[in-house]
């Protein structure tokens, strides 16, 4: 499989979860910290925060993508909530799983599941994260 690649971006850390991100154009920058339950004292964002929140806006874009393809119509008050958990593995090192809630009011509950499940085969994320991390998809 090949991909036409149309944007790309560039970031660099500085001081690993210690430190900072930012992009290489200088429209982006964020101060990085340890969460508490890792040992750190909690101040600055962390990788599982900013890639929550890539993947839950990817994943809107995504299924807004689809819906103007379906001439379908989504509820304005959309909304797509990702959780990314981050722990020890049992064979070493670390890994992560994601948790994606997805919630379409007022729409036909059968239309909303195929939507998402379109979506989920549409979402760069989704297909980045396919057979790597555990990822669950849930309409609420």
């Amino acid at each position: 499989m090949s991909i036409n690649v149309v944007y790309k971006t560039t970031a660099r850390a500085t001081g690993g979860r210690d430190g900072f991100a930012e992009t290489t154009d200088g429209s982006f920058r964020v101060d990085l910290g340890v969460p508490k339950e890792m040992g750190g004292n909690g101040k600055g964002n962390n990788p599982e925060q900013l890639f929550a929140a890539g993947y839950s806006a990817c994943f809107l874009g995504a299924m807004k993508f689809v819906a103007g393809e379906e001439k379908i119509e989504i509820p304005a008050d959309t909304h797509v909530q990702a959780t990314v958990g981050i722990g020890p593995r049992s064979d070493g090192g670390f890994g992560l799983e994601v948790a994606i809630e997805v919630s379409l009011p007022g729409m036909d509950r059968a239309k909303a599941v195929e939507l998402v499940k379109k979506t989920e085969f549409v979402c760069p994320y989704a297909n980045a994260t396919k057979g790597n991390i555990k990822t669950t998809v849930t309409l609420v």
